[in-house]
């Protein structure tokens, strides 16, 4: 039998460690994992493979495919600035107005998983917002005459 006073590593026997996150002396306690392979980091069985060029590329034409609701849309936009770069203010303009709506078509036709960056708020928002704005600025680009931009 033991003596009530002696201690766990007096008897030979390991202490009990605290579960939870410190012991009594305040510290956490310590778990040391065996090393496999060598102890070489990433070297376990849940180890990632090399990647290669072909994953890279494969990675990158996913990403392209989630946002080309966008640039489609955004496609429209750069044709826009060119054109009221050439001083076709008003047809650009226009084009702008079109690019939101086709960002709206897009925005209702497509699920939320394949809209991309076009879902930002709830579908009926985006849409109702989309379609605002690009009726708005189609009106303005119309019904503006004139101006130091007007086509000569």
């Amino acid at each position: 039998m033991t003596a009530p006073h002696e201690t766990a590593d007096e008897r030979g026997e390991q202490p009990e460690r605290a579960i939870g996150p410190a012991t009594a002396t305040g510290s956490f306690p310590t778990v040391v994992l065996p090393e496999r392979d060598g102890g070489r980091p990433g070297a376990g069985r849940h180890a990632r493979p090399p990647r290669t060029a072909g994953h890279w590329l494969r990675a990158l034409g996913r990403r392209v495919r989630a946002q080309a609701p966008l640039t489609a849309v955004l496609v429209v936009v750069a044709i826009a600035f060119v054109r009221i770069g050439l001083q076709h203010w008003r047809e650009g303009t226009t084009e702008l107005g079109l690019a939101l709506l086709l960002a709206a078509v897009l925005r209702a036709a497509l699920p939320d998983r394949t809209a991309g960056l076009l879902a930002v708020r709830p579908r009926r928002v985006d849409v109702l917002t989309y379609t605002v704005f690009g009726l708005v600025v189609i009106l303005v680009s119309l019904t503006i005459t004139g101006g130091p931009l007007a086509s000569r």
